[in-house]
């Protein structure tokens, strides 16, 4: 007799997002996937389409599509293609890539976004749908240790303040509301995964339009948090304990994370090298102050550095039954 498959949700953003979206992919037999993305990027070849369209910013999204891909090869084909060749200077395009200004174009001449990012999902096969947190716009805003306020994501994700100062609170500077198939997703899914990468201007930007917390309210799943082992040392200034990102993700939530999954690998001298290059920090692992949540500490690190999408998925595979 056949399973029944697992309704997922990833939330997040960015390359967190697509790497989970990727290792879910491993299980497509018994994982139906599909994720809600933060749209609330500012800078680069995003906030410029942005702010010339009066757009949603396009990056977050395209890459969780692309991750979703299964008619293409990811890795060797569709991330070059759409997301990683940049074009050449001079002029408007300096910096664009294809994707970014597929969904910003197609979007003005279908008259919405969710057009577009459906003909890019139909395109390239996609296994899974992609959903804006928001239609509305709005930009990020910070609440520092110190009282002061930093807006917008670029400015948050690359601060250019005092590093040792931390973010207290993050909020939206403007009114805005949860994407209704959004939230029906949430509140129908199995489980919830809130990805690694950035916790506050990917994770926590995420879930902070208005709609979210009843979404939760009406999930009866389980909660999976995958914190990974890193954090950009050039980044925003959040927690650098496990631990730390854990209770700072429920601030924002209206009940406990059920499962927490960590790579406990410890670096060898190239991965070490690796990491500096990316200017990664490492995460401490401290389950010994997480009490009410399980904790799963796993390697899933690649042989080169980096989180490996074919280990995670065996971990997906056991955990999310």
């Amino acid at each position: 007799m056949s399973l029944s498959k697992k309704k997922i949700v990833v939330i997040g953003g960015g390359n967190g997002s697509a790497t989970m979206i990727r290792a879910l992919k491993e299980n497509l037999d018994r994982f139906d996937i599909s994720a809600v993305v933060t749209v609330f990027d500012s800078g680069g070849s995003s906030g410029r389409l942005r702010e010339e369209f009066d757009t949603l910013p396009p990056g977050d999204i395209l890459r969780a599509v692309l991750a979703m891909s299964g008619d293409y090869d990811y890795g060797n084909f569709l991330k070059p293609l759409f997301y990683q060749t940049r074009l050449a200077g001079p002029g408007k395009l300096f910096k664009h890539n294809l994707g970014n200004l597929f969904l910003t174009l197609v979007a003005q001449y279908a008259g919405d976004f969710i057009s577009a990012v459906r003909a890019l999902e139909q395109i390239i096969g996609a296994v899974g749908r992609v959903y804006p947190a928001t239609l509305d716009r709005a930009h990020l805003a910070a609440e520092l240790e110190n009282g002061d306020k930093v807006y917008t994501e670029a400015k948050i994700d690359r601060p250019e303040y005092d590093k040792n100062i931390r973010i207290k609170k993050l909020s939206l500077s403007s009114a805005a509301r949860i994407y209704p198939p959004a939230g029906e997703a949430i509140a129908a899914a199995d489980y919830i995964i809130f990805s690694t990468g950035s916790l506050f201007s990917s994770v926590i930007a995420t879930i902070l339009p208005d709609g979210f917390k009843a979404a939760f309210e009406r999930f009866s799943g389980k909660l999976i948090y995958v914190a990974g082992n890193k954090y950009e040392l050039d980044g925003e200034t959040g927690p650098k304990r496990m631990g730390e990102a854990l209770w700072t993700l429920e601030e924002y939530l209206p009940r406990k994370i059920d499962k927490l999954i960590f790579n406990t690998h410890k670096l060898n001298c190239r991965q070490k090298e690796y990491y500096a290059k990316k200017r990664w920090g490492v995460l401490r692992y401290n389950p010994e102050h997480v009490k009410r949540t399980s904790v799963v500490g796993e390697n899933f690190e690649k042989t080169a550095g980096g989180l490996d999408t074919k280990k995670l998925g065996k971990i997906f595979k056991r955990e999310l039954v």
